[in-house]
């Protein structure tokens, strides 16, 4: 491919993979090693719609997606009525409608009438259920919240989900995600983002993402909270930003109340942006290789004339000793002076 064609599908940078759902090209920006690559790829050629029609079909379809992705099953729905949603968010999640089931199925799944649509989210073991109206807002706005956890972790690739989800993020920073009061905590934050659809509940760990943290004043008590809107600024709720103490229920709902009353004040963000923050480790990956490439590079050239000087010695060797056997045969040759017996 030459430049003209990387510009002409949008090619940002080499090397890179394209991917083409429906004639449109796709820069792939997912993850490189090997076994998440094939896990995306899979996810890209996959069907924008599977249809299943039997129960097996439909626990086969569950068990090959796995848990990286989430998972959306329309019982007693047409395709066609997800088949906007499939290519829309195709490279986000599963979709699939299945038409024959049983009633162990619909317990399975937890659902009692249809037609039903069921989101799995199998990596952070959620379920949900809609049961409608199934008209395409009410459709989209219950996909689009599924995609992520109620509670969602901080990492690089969640905050490209967040970055990419309309709403504004209620962030929890924790000093440790894996203390046991942390997890204690998190069910509280999804019972709060369970009944606030409208906004993501994210928590993140200083001791996880200490550079991410740092950047909403981690100089205060900890645990606190605050509203971001992914941009270089976030609020700051007045008299609730900590949470401590044994009723933190209260005082989350507390915080939920004073920023809906605009009891609010804005700050902004002690380090990088966002967009700098979420491109870091891959420019960081990509210095690594560069590094390595170049290094593989100077030890290939250095192997290279190791060798040849190597060879060459040899040739000197035998050039010398090819001089010396002339000169000698020149010397045993007879001479016109040369006393004769």
């Amino acid at each position: 491919m030459n430049s003209h064609d990387a510009s002409v599908l949008l090619c940002s940078a080499y090397p890179t993979i394209l991917l083409f759902n429906h004639g449109v090209p796709t820069e792939y920006r997912g993850p490189r090693k090997a076994d998440l690559l094939v896990r995306y790829l899979k996810k890209f050629s996959a069907s924008d719609v599977s249809i299943l029609d039997s129960d097996s079909a439909v626990n086969m379809f569950v068990e090959e997606a796995g848990t990286f992705f989430p998972i959306y099953i329309g019982f007693g729905l047409n395709s066609s009525v997800l088949e906007k949603f499939g290519i829309k968010y195709k490279k986000n999640a599963w979709f699939s409608v299945a038409k024959d089931f049983s009633e162990d199925l619909m317990v399975l799944h937890d659902f009692d009438k249809i037609p039903a649509l069921v989101s799995l989210n199998p990596q952070y073991n959620e379920r949900n259920t809609f049961y409608g109206p199934f008209e395409e807002d009410f459709l989209e706005d219950f996909v689009r919240q599924n995609l992520i956890p109620l509670a969602v972790p901080v990492s690089y690739e969640t905050l490209k989900l967040m970055k990419a989800d309309g709403r504004k993020i209620v962030l929890t920073i924790v000093e440790d995600e894996d203390e046991e009061t942390t997890r204690e905590l998190i069910k509280l934050l999804k019972a709060a983002a369970s009944a606030n659809r409208d906004l993501i509940f994210g928590y993140v760990g200083v001791k996880q993402m200490e550079e991410f943290a740092e950047n909403f004043d981690i100089d205060t008590k900890l645990p606190k909270m605050v509203i971001w809107d992914k941009s270089d600024d976030y609020l700051s709720v007045v008299d609730s930003e900590t949470i401590e103490g044994e009723d933190q229920g209260t005082q989350i709902t507390k915080f939920l109340e004073g920023y809906r009353e605009g009891r609010t004040i804005k700050k902004t963000f002690s380090g990088p942006s966002l967009m700098r923050f979420i491109h870091r480790s891959f420019d960081i990956r990509m210095v690594y290789i560069i590094v390595f490439v170049v290094a593989v590079l100077m030890l290939i050239q250095t192997f290279s004339k190791g060798g040849d000087e190597y060879q060459s010695v040899p040739n000197q060797v035998q050039t010398d000793h090819a001089i010396s056997s002339v000169s000698e045969a020149e010397n045993n040759e007879y001479k016109p002076g040369d006393k004769e017996d």
